[in-house]
């Protein structure tokens, strides 16, 4: 997790309601290291017990429970941080690649993003006591447009087809593949995706 992400991560949080004192170095390093490994770990399983969560970032199981004291609250964390990450990188995409590279680039980086929800989402619809909104189609279609609109104005993408229904292609790309399909299929799909974009003229 990087600075701008710490930084971004403390505003979500106080936005929700979870504002705290800032950590010490140490004691944030060890926070995100267990997001990290909370992070690989739910993405195959919801039900991966926290001890080995806690073994893999490297840290005691009470200092895993220090900072997040049930396991709703660090599913919140992995799924916040998930969030943050895919919706605040397409302008740092922009300055790397051409628009069709970006997104390209950025519904890779979804597609990670909907393996963790896919993991995460039951266990926090079951047992979250937050309630939280996330906004999360909002979000999405707002990276989305970032992208769109600087490969509109450049003339690779088309102009008739909107930000929110290239969230929908992806949605359904997504959510009609499974664990068993692999990635190449998903690539395969995303790739389509993107060509259906193009205006031909770049």
């Amino acid at each position: 997790m990087t600075e701008s992400d710490l930084r971004i991560t403390e505003t979500f949080s106080a936005s929700c309601g979870q504002a705290e004192r800032p950590l010490r170095a140490d004691a944030q390093r060890n926070r995100e290291r267990v997001i990290e490994a909370a992070r690989a770990a739910f993405a195959e399983s919801d039900s991966v017990p926290l001890e080995h969560i806690a073994r893999e970032a490297g840290v005691g199981i009470g200092t895993l429970y220090r900072n997040f004291p049930n396991r709703e609250s660090l599913l919140e964390a992995v799924y916040a941080a998930e969030l943050i990450s895919v919706t605040t990188n397409a302008e740092d995409l922009l300055a790397r690649y051409a628009p069709e590279q970006a997104l390209r680039a950025w519904m890779a980086r979804y597609a990670e993003f909907i393996a963790a929800k896919r993991g995460l989402l039951p266990a926090l619809k079951a047992g979250s006591p937050t309630g939280r909104r996330t906004n999360t189609r909002e979000r999405i279609v707002a990276a989305i447009d970032t992208i769109a609109a600087a490969g509109v104005s450049s003339g690779v993408f088309r102009s008739d087809v909107d930000s929110d229904d290239i969230a929908t292609l992806l949605q359904g790309a997504f959510f009609s593949t499974t664990r068993d399909d692999g990635p190449d299929r998903v690539a395969r799909l995303l790739d389509l995706i993107v060509d259906a974009l193009l205006t031909g003229e770049q």
